[in-house]
């Protein structure tokens, strides 16, 4: 069983920056696909950025494209979301998941962590 904790949200101006981090606990880490989905209130998820190291492929959203970074640290099965000149509009709850097979965007993807809060104020 896959377990996913995320942690590194907080309160933080706009212009700031934050990184989250995503502990992965069983299954596969190098060989699997770890995403970044957020959902803010009254939204639906929404797909952030995505990475499989082993196909070195990445994928960002095209409204965070410049200014999230997503990567991974293999000993410590951590994944991180680097978030540099945050605007008001990237507040919500973030989530990272996991799959062994989806490369993507959309929300299919198998596992699943609880979330962590990231407000950016104007």
């Amino acid at each position: 069983e896959v377990q996913l904790v995320e942690s590194g949200g907080g309160l933080v101006q706009a212009g700031g920056s934050l990184t989250l981090s995503c502990r992965v606990s069983g299954g596969f880490f190098d060989d699997a696909t770890i995403g970044w989905f957020r959902q803010a209130p009254g939204k639906e998820r929404e797909g952030v950025a995505c990475i499989n190291r082993i196909d070195d492929n990445i994928a960002y959203a095209e409204s965070v494209k410049g200014r999230f970074t997503i990567f991974g640290d293999i000993d410590k099965r951590t994944n991180y979301l680097q978030m540099n000149n945050l605007k008001p509009e990237d507040t919500a709850v973030y989530y990272c998941a996991h799959d062994d097979v989806y490369f993507g965007l959309e929300d299919k993807y198998r596992s699943w962590g609880q979330g962590t809060q990231v407000t950016v104020s104007p």
